[in-house]
Protein backbone atom coordinates (compact mmCIF):
# COMPACT_ATOMS: atom_id res chain seq x y z
CA UNK A 1 0.00 0.00 0.00
CA UNK A 2 1.81 3.33 -0.73
CA UNK A 3 2.06 6.04 1.25
CA UNK A 4 -0.68 8.41 -1.39
CA UNK A 5 -3.53 5.53 -1.27
CA UNK A 6 -3.80 5.37 2.57
CA UNK A 7 -3.19 9.45 2.22
CA UNK A 8 -6.48 9.41 0.05
CA UNK A 9 -8.20 6.52 2.54
CA UNK A 10 -7.74 8.55 5.41
CA UNK A 11 -8.44 11.91 3.33
CA UNK A 12 -12.25 10.28 2.63
CA UNK A 13 -13.09 8.89 6.19
CA UNK A 14 -12.03 12.25 7.54
CA UNK A 15 -14.61 14.23 5.19
CA UNK A 16 -17.35 11.88 6.50
CA UNK A 17 -16.42 11.48 9.79
CA UNK A 18 -19.48 14.05 10.82
CA UNK A 19 -22.15 12.07 8.75
CA UNK A 20 -20.67 8.30 9.39
CA UNK A 21 -22.97 7.52 12.30
CA UNK A 22 -26.42 8.14 10.10
CA UNK A 23 -24.96 6.61 7.05
CA UNK A 24 -23.43 3.33 8.12
CA UNK A 25 -26.47 1.12 8.65
CA UNK A 26 -24.21 -2.17 7.87
CA UNK A 27 -21.54 -1.18 9.77
CA UNK A 28 -23.50 -0.94 12.97
CA UNK A 29 -25.35 -4.09 12.19
CA UNK A 30 -22.30 -6.04 12.04
CA UNK A 31 -20.75 -4.03 15.29
CA UNK A 32 -23.45 -5.22 17.40
CA UNK A 33 -23.08 -8.80 15.91
CA UNK A 34 -20.00 -8.84 16.91
CA UNK A 35 -20.22 -7.32 20.35
CA UNK A 36 -23.10 -10.07 21.10
CA UNK A 37 -20.99 -12.20 19.69
CA UNK A 38 -18.30 -11.25 22.19
CA UNK A 39 -20.83 -11.46 25.13
CA UNK A 40 -21.51 -15.13 24.86
CA UNK A 41 -17.66 -15.86 25.38
CA UNK A 42 -15.56 -15.72 28.52
CA UNK A 43 -13.15 -12.77 27.71
CA UNK A 44 -11.15 -11.87 30.31
CA UNK A 45 -10.81 -8.28 32.06
CA UNK A 46 -7.59 -6.13 30.70
CA UNK A 47 -7.29 -4.36 27.97
CA UNK A 48 -9.58 -4.17 25.25
CA UNK A 49 -9.36 -2.43 21.98
CA UNK A 50 -11.34 -1.17 19.01
CA UNK A 51 -8.97 -1.56 15.69
CA UNK A 52 -9.78 0.97 13.12
CA UNK A 53 -12.72 2.32 15.26
CA UNK A 54 -13.43 5.05 13.11
CA UNK A 55 -16.36 6.67 15.35
CA UNK A 56 -16.54 3.90 17.59
CA UNK A 57 -19.68 2.28 16.79
CA UNK A 58 -17.69 -1.21 17.81
CA UNK A 59 -16.58 -0.25 20.81
CA UNK A 60 -19.81 1.31 21.92
CA UNK A 61 -21.21 -1.74 21.21
CA UNK A 62 -18.77 -3.87 23.34
CA UNK A 63 -19.12 -1.43 26.28
CA UNK A 64 -23.25 -1.41 25.96
CA UNK A 65 -22.75 -5.21 26.39
CA UNK A 66 -20.21 -5.00 29.32
CA UNK A 67 -21.11 -2.36 31.16
CA UNK A 68 -17.76 -2.21 33.58
CA UNK A 69 -15.76 -2.83 30.30
CA UNK A 70 -13.75 -0.04 28.74
CA UNK A 71 -12.29 0.08 25.27
CA UNK A 72 -9.39 1.55 23.72
CA UNK A 73 -10.52 3.39 20.47
CA UNK A 74 -7.56 3.00 18.02
CA UNK A 75 -7.62 5.05 14.31
CA UNK A 76 -5.49 6.74 11.97
CA UNK A 77 -8.29 9.58 11.09
CA UNK A 78 -7.96 12.13 13.55
CA UNK A 79 -11.74 13.87 12.16
CA UNK A 80 -13.27 9.97 13.17
CA UNK A 81 -11.54 9.82 16.78
CA UNK A 82 -12.75 13.55 17.77
CA UNK A 83 -16.49 11.90 17.03
CA UNK A 84 -16.37 9.98 20.02
CA UNK A 85 -17.14 11.08 23.39
CA UNK A 86 -15.17 13.18 25.61
CA UNK A 87 -14.77 10.72 28.29
CA UNK A 88 -13.55 7.74 25.65
CA UNK A 89 -9.76 6.34 25.15
CA UNK A 90 -8.91 6.91 21.82
CA UNK A 91 -5.68 6.49 20.05
CA UNK A 92 -4.20 7.78 17.08
CA UNK A 93 -2.20 5.30 15.46
CA UNK A 94 -1.69 3.76 11.62
CA UNK A 95 -2.22 0.01 11.95
CA UNK A 96 -0.32 -0.46 8.74
CA UNK A 97 2.27 0.33 11.53
CA UNK A 98 1.75 -2.72 13.55
CA UNK A 99 0.04 -2.41 17.14
CA UNK A 100 0.39 0.70 19.52
CA UNK A 101 2.52 -0.26 22.65
CA UNK A 102 0.34 -0.79 25.47
CA UNK A 103 1.47 -1.16 29.46
CA UNK A 104 -0.20 -5.52 28.92
CA UNK A 105 -0.90 -7.40 26.52
CA UNK A 106 -4.48 -6.56 25.36
CA UNK A 107 -7.63 -9.22 26.56
CA UNK A 108 -9.55 -8.26 23.44
CA UNK A 109 -8.64 -7.02 20.03
CA UNK A 110 -11.81 -6.56 17.63
CA UNK A 111 -11.80 -4.72 14.29
CA UNK A 112 -14.71 -4.11 12.03
CA UNK A 113 -14.67 -3.02 8.29
CA UNK A 114 -11.02 -1.71 9.12
CA UNK A 115 -9.11 -4.77 7.95
CA UNK A 116 -9.43 -4.87 3.98
CA UNK A 117 -7.98 -1.27 4.01
CA UNK A 118 -4.95 -2.38 5.33
CA UNK A 119 -1.91 -3.41 3.59
CA UNK A 120 -1.81 -6.77 4.79
CA UNK A 121 -4.93 -8.50 6.05
CA UNK A 122 -3.97 -11.82 6.61
CA UNK A 123 -0.50 -10.63 8.39
CA UNK A 124 -2.11 -8.74 10.39
CA UNK A 125 -4.75 -11.18 11.83
CA UNK A 126 -1.44 -13.46 12.76
CA UNK A 127 0.17 -10.00 14.31
CA UNK A 128 -2.68 -9.81 16.30
CA UNK A 129 -2.99 -13.25 17.17
CA UNK A 130 0.59 -12.93 18.76
CA UNK A 131 -0.10 -9.83 20.73
CA UNK A 132 -2.92 -11.06 22.72
CA UNK A 133 -2.57 -12.12 26.44
CA UNK A 134 -3.38 -15.96 26.59
CA UNK A 135 -7.21 -16.77 26.70
CA UNK A 136 -7.65 -13.59 24.74
CA UNK A 137 -9.78 -13.00 21.84
CA UNK A 138 -9.58 -11.41 18.54
CA UNK A 139 -13.11 -10.52 17.08
CA UNK A 140 -13.80 -9.30 13.46
CA UNK A 141 -15.87 -8.68 10.70
CA UNK A 142 -15.03 -7.45 7.10
CA UNK A 143 -15.96 -7.90 3.78
CA UNK A 144 -14.66 -10.46 1.68
CA UNK A 145 -14.01 -11.12 -1.83
CA UNK A 146 -17.46 -12.29 -3.69
CA UNK A 147 -19.33 -9.24 -2.60
CA UNK A 148 -20.94 -6.68 -5.21
CA UNK A 149 -21.80 -9.74 -7.46
CA UNK A 150 -24.56 -7.48 -9.27
CA UNK A 151 -21.74 -4.50 -9.78
CA UNK A 152 -19.03 -7.42 -11.49
CA UNK A 153 -21.93 -8.26 -13.59
CA UNK A 154 -22.76 -5.36 -14.96
CA UNK A 155 -19.23 -4.37 -15.38
CA UNK A 156 -18.70 -7.32 -17.28
CA UNK A 157 -21.96 -6.78 -19.51
CA UNK A 158 -20.81 -3.70 -20.42
CA UNK A 159 -17.55 -4.20 -21.00
CA UNK A 160 -16.81 -1.18 -18.40
CA UNK A 161 -14.41 -1.62 -16.21
CA UNK A 162 -15.47 -2.10 -12.59
CA UNK A 163 -14.05 0.61 -9.90
CA UNK A 164 -15.05 -1.85 -6.28
CA UNK A 165 -12.02 -2.05 -4.46
CA UNK A 166 -10.62 -5.74 -4.23
CA UNK A 167 -11.50 -7.35 -1.16
CA UNK A 168 -9.46 -9.94 0.03
CA UNK A 169 -10.48 -13.49 0.05
CA UNK A 170 -12.16 -15.73 2.88
CA UNK A 171 -9.27 -18.03 1.95
CA UNK A 172 -6.32 -15.44 2.79
CA UNK A 173 -8.16 -14.55 5.75
CA UNK A 174 -8.42 -17.97 7.45
CA UNK A 175 -5.15 -18.69 5.85
CA UNK A 176 -2.79 -20.19 9.15
CA UNK A 177 -5.39 -19.93 11.36
CA UNK A 178 -5.98 -22.97 13.79
CA UNK A 179 -9.60 -24.24 13.07
CA UNK A 180 -9.44 -25.60 17.22
CA UNK A 181 -8.94 -22.48 18.39
CA UNK A 182 -11.80 -20.83 16.46
CA UNK A 183 -15.26 -19.67 18.27
CA UNK A 184 -17.51 -18.39 15.98
CA UNK A 185 -16.85 -18.40 12.23
CA UNK A 186 -19.77 -17.56 9.65
CA UNK A 187 -20.05 -15.61 6.12
CA UNK A 188 -22.48 -13.89 6.17
CA UNK A 189 -24.88 -12.36 3.13
CA UNK A 190 -26.23 -8.99 3.45
CA UNK A 191 -28.19 -7.47 0.38
CA UNK A 192 -29.00 -3.72 0.20
CA UNK A 193 -31.39 -2.54 -2.61
CA UNK A 194 -33.07 0.39 -3.99
CA UNK A 195 -34.52 2.02 -6.69
CA UNK A 196 -31.57 3.14 -8.73
CA UNK A 197 -27.81 2.07 -8.58
CA UNK A 198 -26.78 5.49 -7.29
CA UNK A 199 -28.77 5.42 -4.71
CA UNK A 200 -26.92 1.51 -3.29
CA UNK A 201 -23.51 3.54 -4.16
CA UNK A 202 -24.27 6.50 -2.51
CA UNK A 203 -23.85 5.28 1.17
CA UNK A 204 -20.27 4.38 0.20
CA UNK A 205 -19.53 8.32 -0.22
CA UNK A 206 -21.32 9.34 2.56
CA UNK A 207 -19.37 7.16 5.02
CA UNK A 208 -15.78 7.84 2.97
CA UNK A 209 -15.76 3.37 1.70
CA UNK A 210 -15.32 4.68 -1.61
CA UNK A 211 -11.72 4.72 -1.51
CA UNK A 212 -10.26 2.84 -4.95
CA UNK A 213 -6.80 2.83 -6.53
CA UNK A 214 -8.65 2.93 -10.05
CA UNK A 215 -9.52 5.69 -12.43
CA UNK A 216 -12.61 7.20 -11.75
CA UNK A 217 -15.27 5.97 -14.36
CA UNK A 218 -16.67 8.96 -17.15
CA UNK A 219 -20.07 9.86 -17.08
CA UNK A 220 -20.81 7.41 -20.10
CA UNK A 221 -19.45 4.71 -18.66
CA UNK A 222 -21.53 4.69 -15.57
CA UNK A 223 -24.70 5.25 -17.37
CA UNK A 224 -23.79 2.18 -19.67
CA UNK A 225 -22.90 0.49 -16.22
CA UNK A 226 -26.18 1.48 -14.57
CA UNK A 227 -28.06 0.03 -17.79
CA UNK A 228 -26.24 -3.45 -17.71
CA UNK A 229 -27.44 -3.62 -13.92
CA UNK A 230 -29.86 -6.57 -13.25
CA UNK A 231 -32.93 -5.51 -11.57
CA UNK A 232 -35.87 -7.56 -9.94
CA UNK A 233 -38.38 -8.75 -12.05
CA UNK A 234 -40.54 -8.67 -9.09
CA UNK A 235 -40.37 -4.42 -7.97
CA UNK A 236 -37.69 -3.46 -10.80
CA UNK A 237 -35.23 -2.51 -8.17
CA UNK A 238 -31.36 -3.01 -8.24
CA UNK A 239 -29.38 -4.77 -5.06
CA UNK A 240 -26.27 -4.91 -4.42
CA UNK A 241 -24.39 -8.04 -1.75
CA UNK A 242 -21.75 -8.10 0.68
CA UNK A 243 -19.94 -11.43 1.66
CA UNK A 244 -19.29 -10.48 5.61
CA UNK A 245 -16.65 -12.56 7.52
CA UNK A 246 -17.19 -13.19 10.87
CA UNK A 247 -14.46 -14.70 13.22
CA UNK A 248 -14.09 -14.77 17.15
CA UNK A 249 -10.73 -16.70 17.73
CA UNK A 250 -8.93 -17.36 21.03
CA UNK A 251 -5.39 -17.21 21.72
Amino acid sequence: MTSQWSKLILKNFGNAAASYNQEAKLQKRFAWLIAEKCSQQHIPKGIWADLGSGTGLLAEALETLHPNQSVIRVDASKEMLMQHPTISQTQLWDLNFGLPTWSTQPALLASSFALHWLKDPSNCIQEWLKALTPGGFLAIALPVEGSFQEWHFAASKSSVRCTAMQLPSKELILKNLDAKHIRYQKLHIYKDKASKVSSLLKPMIKIGAHSTPQFNLKVGQWKELQKAWPRSSLDNTVKLSWLIQLLLIQR
